[in-house]
């Protein structure tokens, strides 16, 4: 018997997105202006059925700021308790491209610490505040506005 055929319709399901937290030499890290809201966050979206995490962050990052980049290490998974959205962010490095604005990104911005801070809400900025912590990685929850305690 597979218990995974056999679980009832109402076991809950969940979106698994990849992001980068791509820094430079200077310490910048890549930001994107989304198009379709106008909130700053790091690059990334939903990871596709075939599909390897790290794979999906290379063709993220580089659809929505044209930037290559290659992946070092996961530095966190965060959850959105309240929309079921499980985000796993990876450390890169920067390996080619220019960065410009596309179709899924108004802006794309090489930001500070401090631009971080002050640009992003709490629970995109930890995900690339994290990634320049030697503790990784992180696991937070949050509620798509706050960090949960």
């Amino acid at each position: 018997m597979n218990r995974d055929i056999d679980r009832p319709q109402s076991t809950p399901l969940h979106s698994v997105s990849v992001a980068g937290a791509v820094i430079r030499d200077d310490g910048r890290m890549l930001a994107i202006r989304r198009k379709d809201n106008g909130t700053w966050e790091p690059p990334g979206g939903v990871l596709e059925l075939d599909e390897t995490p790290e794979d999906g962050v290379v063709r993220e990052v580089l659809e929505e700021t044209g930037i290559h980049v290659e992946v070092q290490k996961l530095t966190g998974v965060y959850k959105n308790m309240a929309r079921g959205v499980v985000a796993l962010v990876f450390r890169c490095m920067p390996s080619g491209g220019e960065a410009h604005p596309t179709s899924e990104a108004i802006a794309v911005e090489w930001l500070s610490t401090g631009e971080i801070k002050e640009h992003m809400s709490e629970v995109y900025a930890v995900r690339l505040l994290d990634a320049l912590s030697p503790y990784i990685p992180y696991v937070r929850t949050h509620n798509g506005k706050r960090l949960s305690t």
